[in-house]
């Protein structure tokens, strides 16, 4: 079966070119203006991807990524002009996996789409990780620290996957940023901000323990044991 991508956005000459771009590719593809129709039809056809625009009348992007992370771990691109880095971050926050800014080359956008889709079988297969305080299990793709059950995004997942895998070791900026977001991702550091300090939040709960360590003007050490906050 194809690769179901819901996209959504209230220009319909954009809506035009990535159903026609994304079904060249063989995806299944539903294009929408509005994003509280987009809601129930991501509801009701549950899309491999959504992509979505952020600013737009009523209901906007950030609002839909909220609605949908509620609901699902469903990868989230989101498109954006320049002067929105504001709006971005907040999208990050709120669940989107990544984005991509208007105006954007359609080889980019596949290329994204490409790495967000491909990303579950290859999941599927690996190990559980048991280091330290965790348990990270990509099959089931769930978290436990110090047996809690911890709730994290696509993107959150891989980033902290990535970290397990390689515990107690300095992963530079660029590591984690192509490893995660992919190669085009190499010169944008926002995602780590956001994503790091959101796993922050989610691994220490109330434990006050650091569980990722910043490494000035390099990157960052996964400490799977912790260390007092």
């Amino acid at each position: 079966m194809a690769e179901r991508i819901l996209v959504v956005d209230d220009e319909i000459q954009i809506t035009r070119v990535l159903r026609a771009s994304l079904t060249a590719q063989r995806y299944d593809v539903r294009t929408v203006n509005d994003p509280e129709e987009a809601l129930r039809i991501f509801e009701e056809w549950k899309p491999d991807l959504l992509v979505t625009d952020l600013m737009m009348p009523g209901m906007t992007g950030i609002d839909l990524c909220r609605a949908v992370r509620r609901r699902s771990r469903t990868p989230i691109l989101v498109l954006s002009v320049r002067n929105q880095e504001h709006s971005k971050v907040e999208a990050l926050d709120a669940g989107a996996d990544d984005y991509v800014t208007k105006p954007f080359s359609i080889q980019e956008l596949l290329a994204r789409v490409r790495a967000h889709l491909r990303r579950a079988p290859e999941r599927a297969g690996d190990a559980a990780i048991e280091v330290g305080d965790f348990l990270v299990d990509p099959a089931a793709h769930t978290v436990t620290v110090a047996g809690r059950a911890v709730h994290l995004t696509p993107k959150e997942f891989d980033l902290l996957l990535l970290f397990a895998r390689n515990a107690g070791k300095v992963l530079t900026h660029r590591t984690l940023l192509t490893t995660v977001w992919g190669a085009q991702s190499a010169q944008q550091p926002e995602y780590l901000r956001v994503f790091v300090g959101q796993l922050r939040k989610k691994l220490s709960g109330d434990a006050r323990k650091e569980y990722i360590q910043t490494e000035p003007w390099v990157g960052y050490r996964f400490l799977p044991e912790g260390a007092e906050g």
